[in-house]
């Protein structure tokens, strides 16, 4: 374990971590809600440094970034642990079941920085998602990778990646922008409401749509994706409010809809009917965005990039293989029919 960043020490040995929007305040021998940060006399440790789960070697196509570096590959991983408590979510044996004996961290193998920055290099990846679990809650490991990776000769251009629910502090985003630790973030948009926020995340929309309009500000690429749950959040209502959220920031983010299928607490849910998920994707395009998926399917077109000037089919998918029709010029995608630049960073 290591010492934790950002948290301020209080009476009584207590203190309050400043990481994610829960800002737990935390007594002297305890943890706080992701139970793998925890309070031993005064000084505020994280339990997940170097405790990696899940390593692959991905194409970015899966995190899923359609529109960033397309057809490169990451390496990914995570560690155990969470800041949320999804009961839909397909990762719980890292993210959830750590939480019942976070002391097990201790006991597992820590794979220091400079064996994730030698991965990479060995296996000639174009950058490092965090993913898999929440990376907020390993910060400090990220940060420390990313910064001994631009040090090394050969892996000093890769891009560094967060997949993540969106809850993290203006103290975190702060050193992420002034350091310019990340070159993109994908954040998972749950829901359009704070109290099936609350019930089924543990925490509430605010911080989140806050967070996206600050990503986006900060000039970081950002997708937004929103997991589609039957009985949750498949209303048109939600459709509606989500897709004018994006709008009103800009029409040009991508926004992925992904289908459901039963997951750790909701077993008892079916998958998404495809007709949700396409009546989903028209009331997005519908509020003027430009880049509409759908992901976790195998409809037609659903994940195709098109000009939104000319229509032109610019990237070709089919799950995780891309083709581009796109030109490059001068460091830009260009539509190759009518000559748009278009949203693709390259």
């Amino acid at each position: 374990m290591v010492e934790a960043i950002l948290y301020d020490k209080l009476p009584d040995l207590a203190v309050r971590c400043n990481l994610c929007n829960h800002y737990c305040e935390i007594k002297n021998g305890y943890g706080g809600i992701c139970r793998v940060r925890f309070n031993k006399g005064g000084t505020l440790y994280s339990y997940t440094y170097g405790k990696i789960d899940g390593v692959a070697i991905d194409p970015i196509e899966k995190k899923p970034f359609y529109h960033f570096k397309p057809k490169t590959r990451v390496l990914s991983f995570g560690t155990p642990g969470c800041n949320f408590k999804c009961s839909n979510c397909q990762n719980s044996y890292l993210s959830q079941s750590i939480k019942l004996k976070p002391e097990n961290l201790l006991m597992s193998t820590t794979v220091p920085p400079e064996q994730i920055v030698k991965i990479a290099e060995e296996y000639n990846v174009d950058g490092i998602a965090y993913t898999y679990s929440e990376p907020t809650i390993f910060f400090e490991y990220a940060r420390d990778i990313i910064n001994l990776a631009r040090k090394n000769e050969k892996t000093k251009n890769l891009f560094h990646l967060f997949v993540s629910n969106g809850y993290f502090s203006k103290e975190m985003l702060e050193i992420v922008d002034n350091e310019k630790l990340l070159e993109a973030i994908n954040i998972d948009l749950k829901f359009f409401d704070d109290q099936k926020y609350l019930k089924i995340t543990g925490g509430h929309l605010k911080p989140v749509l806050d967070n996206i309009e600050k990503v986006y500000s900060l000039g970081i690429h950002i997708e937004v994706i929103n997991l589609v749950i039957p009985g949750e959040n498949d209303t048109d209502s939600s459709f509606e409010k989500i897709s004018n959220f994006i709008a009103s920031i800009s029409k040009d983010i991508p926004l992925h809809f992904s289908r459901f299928y039963p997951q750790y607490k909701m077993l008892d849910k079916p998958p998404t009917p495809y007709s949700t998920l396409i009546r989903a994707r028209e009331i997005a395009k519908s509020f003027g965005l430009n880049y509409v998926y759908i992901g976790n399917t195998d409809i037609p077109d659903a994940e195709n990039t098109y000009c939104p000037q000319c229509n032109f089919l610019v990237i070709e998918r089919q799950r995780y293989f891309a083709k581009i029709n796109y030109k490059k010029e001068q460091g830009k995608a260009i539509c190759p029919n009518c000559g748009a630049q278009l949203n693709v960073i390259i």
